[in-house]
């Protein structure tokens, strides 16, 4: 959407361009009307705002994130989060991943369709996420973030490394 303008402008000009070249010049009335509006457009083009730079953009976003990336680095530092009853403990692994075994007392919300769960999540408690590696929750907690949640941490040793401890697993 951002070209659309400067596309309109393109083909105006082109369109200018056969006219007089087909013999539109030869009126001097319609010649003049067509020089003026490519001179319009011509100027419009040039005062158009630059777009956003995107690269600028994702730079501030990237160093604005703390170190630890809102983190919980090991089995214990959850296990002591998760003593909070506030604390919701988030799945973004698929349903089937889910069901063949999670941490206790976390709930589903698969990393696909957390942007149509947001109900489901709170503003003012703290949010833990994991997943199966940690890939996916890192995910859910950059859009979480830049969805102005400020309580969302992950869990990057994820639903392995708790398995990887002995933890207990759950099965529904």
């Amino acid at each position: 959407m951002i070209f659309k303008k400067p596309i309109q402008m393109i083909l105006l000009g082109f369109a200018i361009w056969f006219c007089l070249l087909v013999g539109v010049g030869q009126n001097q009335t319609i010649a003049a009307t067509l020089t003026n509006a490519e001179s319009i457009s011509q100027q419009r083009i040039q005062t158009l705002p630059e777009p956003p730079n995107l690269e600028s953009g994702v730079d501030r976003f990237l160093t604005s994130i703390p170190a630890g990336y809102y983190t919980i680095a090991n089995v214990e530092k959850l296990k002591s989060v998760l003593k909070n009853p506030q604390t919701l403990l988030v799945d973004v692994r698929e349903p089937s991943e889910y069901q063949s075994g999670h941490i206790p007392n976390a709930i589903n919300i698969p990393l696909r369709t957390l942007a149509h769960n947001l109900e489901q999540i709170p503003h003012d408690r703290p949010v833990v996420l994991y997943c199966s590696s940690g890939y996916r929750s890192a995910m859910g907690v950059m859009t979480l973030h830049l969805l102005d949640y400020e309580n969302v941490q992950g869990f990057p040793p994820s639903f392995a490394g708790w398995q990887a401890a002995g933890e207990a697993i759950a099965f529904r």
